[in-house]
């Protein structure tokens, strides 16, 4: 009770989540008769894993992509595609996170590289600037969702059994329909705010496309690699990453050798914070299965729930309330060794569980009140916390529209991964 205590107090005054639970955790071993000792040793056996140097290489990947200016040629094919439709630019910064989401597969680089561009473009077009920033955190969520995505390879490090590579097929339609969702929603309510703009003609949505095809080839020639077997996901980072730096350097000619020690050491910064979440919540995962707490809760939950569905419902509401104050890693890393045996125990598909816990947490990044990609779009467009959030809610409800379908309906979510034998 004393680690709990600690940790509830220290998340009320605003202390780093990581922080946060070890000192939970030392205070929990403070009153067992294992040594502080024990805790460095699981923090060092929780990031011991060879598959765990998948996240920064991936994190590497997106940086260097980023600095090659390949953010522009995708919000130039995007136009392309849709910019002259109803609402014509929040329908190009919905779509330009899909492919964005093929580079990165993070929430908050997407929303950091994307709003920078639309926020202040989509001002001067005639969109509300809270709106524009609103939209931007949105559209974020479709990253992690599409791969490559660094959640699904760490809900796959936590469950030790999911494939990686059904994962992220699986990711590919809940990604895609949440865009649908959110385009349908903006051509309906925010057309308004902007003119119809011009179509380009086929020779310029021609060029746009010779100039996107180096983005758009990057998510398939990863996920081609992992499921023809040649690599494992870690070996497909690291191709990522080498990708990145060729076609920066000798194909672009946009990355400049000089800016190559300031990408690392963001790359390295942007890792590290995952990193120490990673193995300082591995120690806590220790404490709480020695103190047979998963055991304990997997014991009364499936005492009082044999439904499948109904358990499924249990644990939507459970995550959107976590998901408002814990970070979505942070919190897989919490419950995931606790929720995840119960739903296998149910017979839920295990792929189907997975992405649903993880587009479930990712929703979490953008509402109030500790929403990393809201506060990141404020950043940039400097409206205040209170405008955003008001004007996040009917986008939230379209994602939640997307997580009860993608719950209730698992083979919106299998079919892609059935269609390739997993």
């Amino acid at each position: 009770m004393l680690g709990f205590g600690i940790l509830i107090v220290l998340m009320v005054i605003g202390s780093p989540i990581a922080f946060a639970i070890l000192l939970a955790v030392f205070g929990h071993v403070s009153q067992t008769p294992f040594s502080f000792g024990l805790v460095s040793q699981r923090i060092f056996s929780g990031i011991d894993s060879f598959a765990i140097l998948a996240i920064p290489l991936f994190v590497l990947a997106g940086e260097l992509m980023n600095e090659s200016g390949i953010t522009d040629r995708i919000i130039k094919f995007a136009n392309a595609l849709v910019g002259h439709t109803k609402a014509g630019l929040a329908q190009v910064n919905i779509w330009a996170s899909v492919i964005f989401a093929g580079l990165s597969g993070s929430a908050v680089a997407d929303t950091s590289a994307l709003g920078r561009i639309f926020i202040p473009t989509m001002e001067k077009e005639g969109y509300p600037r809270d709106f524009a920033a609103a939209l931007t955190a949105a559209s974020s969520v479709i990253g992690p969702m599409i791969p490559p995505s660094i959640p699904v390879i760490i809900y796959a490090l936590i469950t030790s059994g999911v494939s990686v590579p059904a994962l992220f097929l699986a990711g590919v339609a809940p990604g895609l329909f949440l865009a649908i969702g959110l385009s349908i929603y903006v051509r309906i309510y925010a057309g308004h705010y902007a003119p119809l703009r011009p179509k380009l003609s086929a020779k310029e949505r021609f060029s746009a496309f010779v100039n996107a095809w180096i983005p758009l080839f990057m998510p398939i020639f990863i996920v081609g690699s992992i499921l023809t077997g040649i690599v494992t996901p870690t070996e497909a980072a690291a191709l990522a990453a080498g990708y990145a730096l060729i076609a920066g350097i000798f194909i672009l000619k946009t990355l400049n050798l000089s800016r190559l020690p300031h990408i690392f050491v963001r790359a390295m910064r942007d890792s590290s914070v995952i990193l120490i979440i990673i193995a300082v919540v591995a120690a806590a995962n220790w404490m709480l299965t020695f103190s047979r707490v998963p055991q304990t809760i997997s014991s009364y939950v499936l005492g009082e729930v044999t439904n499948p569905w109904v358990f499924l419902l249990m644990v939507n509401l459970i995550l959107l309330v976590v998901g408002l104050f814990l970070e979505g890693i942070a919190a897989m890393l919490i419950l995931l060794p606790i929720i995840h045996p119960i739903a296998m125990s149910l017979g839920i598909d295990p792929t189907h569980f997975g992405i649903v816990v993880i587009f479930n947490l990712m929703i979490g990044l953008v509402t109030p009140p500790m929403g990393i990609c809201l506060f990141v779009s404020n950043s940039i467009a400097n409206v205040g916390m209170g405008a955003i959030s008001r004007r996040i809610m009917p986008l939230f409800l379209v994602e939640l529209g997307v997580l009860l379908l993608i719950t209730f309906v698992p083979q919106t979510v299998t079919f892609i991964p059935r269609l390739f034998g997993y």
